[in-house]
């Protein structure tokens, strides 16, 4: 007898990532023609004020988006917000919604729920008058949050649109002198191919850093602290390195740091143990530290391939920020 299959649907299992703050605005159109455009704006249709109407709608149709989409996460939200915007020279009316929270999941189709409610409901208040309408150009403007950070549609965001929601991406370290060491004896001797120093190569190139220095040495104390000193006397700003945080006897990476290390910064470690929790309970196990080495902020990060690259994603928002209070300058 053969095995029954599996679900042909599922909903995305979201139980690993970690909870981020996200964002996503969504944008539509409603054509009801000349005529029925000015009776809108005018607030003259016989159903009642179409654009109040509407942006209680899109509220309702975002909130209700996992029970209109059957494999939506049930959600919730922290904030939504509905716009029409009369666009006189075309007589249409252009709807957002923008939505937000922090969560492990993105805004995307709450966004585009609250879109469509709207423009449905500008529709059904609008056919008494004008049975010739149309919607069009439906999509999402733009997302935000999450390990990707900003993506924005193709079709682009015009100024008007970026000046009002104001976009944001993860703050860049475009030409900063970065250095990733990763600390194994096995992968030092050709055991096997080092797998998380190129997981926080691909991070750092992402944020657009000039990437001075990379290397694999075997665990140990005085090898990594001569190599952190001579990085930071060559004007490195940021080295990460992976591996040598954990119990094991030979796992000094930690103490490496401390040798050489002008001041600690805390914070950032207990916030990686802390982050990476929200992954597995076996966070708690890492020794992680941050240092600072004169203008050199150093991280010791654990050193399996998927925790490299959760804390490059842990990591990535506050980098640049790092980096300008090292310098004593703000950062926007």
């Amino acid at each position: 007898m053969r095995e029954a299959a599996s679900a042909a649907f599922h909903m995305a299992d979201i139980r690993d990532k970690r909870p981020t703050r996200r964002r996503a605005v969504a944008v539509g159109e409603f054509h009801p023609g000349q005529d029925a455009f000015a009776t809108i704006i005018e607030r003259r249709l016989p159903k009642g004020d179409a654009l109040v109407m509407a942006e209680i709608a899109g509220l309702q149709g975002a909130k209700m988006a996992a029970q209109l989409m059957p494999l939506c996460h049930p959600i919730s939200l922290e904030l939504v917000r509905v716009r029409c915007v009369p666009v006189v020279e075309r007589h249409v009316i252009r709807v957002y919604c923008e939505c937000a929270l922090e969560a492990r999941t993105g805004v995307e189709m709450e966004a585009l729920a609250g879109v469509n409610a709207a423009l449905l409901t500008l529709y059904d208040l609008t056919k008494p008058v004008q049975p010739a309408l149309t919607i069009s150009g439906v999509r999402l403007l733009f997302k935000e949050g999450g390990k990707k950070g900003l993506w924005i549609h193709p079709e682009g965001i015009d100024d008007a649109e970026r000046a009002h929601y104001r976009p944001r991406d993860l703050a860049r370290l475009d030409g900063v002198p970065c250095a990733v060491i990763t600390l194994s004896d096995r992968a030092s001797r050709g055991d096997y191919e080092d797998r998380s120093g190129p997981e926080l190569v691909a991070g750092l190139q992402r944020l657009g850093a000039d990437l001075a220095h990379v290397e694999v040495l075997p665990d140990g104390l005085d090898p990594l602290a001569e190599r952190l000193r001579a990085l930071a006397t060559k004007g490195v700003r940021l080295c990460l390195c992976s591996g040598g945080t954990g119990l094991g006897p030979r796992d000094v990476t930690p103490e490496a740091l401390r040798m050489i290390a002008d001041r600690t910064v805390d914070g950032l470690a207990e916030m990686l143990r802390s982050e990476s929790a929200k992954h597995t309970p076996l966070a708690w196990l890492s020794r992680a530290e941050v240092v600072q080495v004169g203008g050199m902020l150093v991280f010791a990060l654990p050193g399996s391939p998927r925790a490299a690259r959760q804390c490059m994603d842990i990591l990535a928002p506050l980098l640049a920020h790092a980096l300008a209070m090292v310098d004593g300058r703000p950062h926007a």
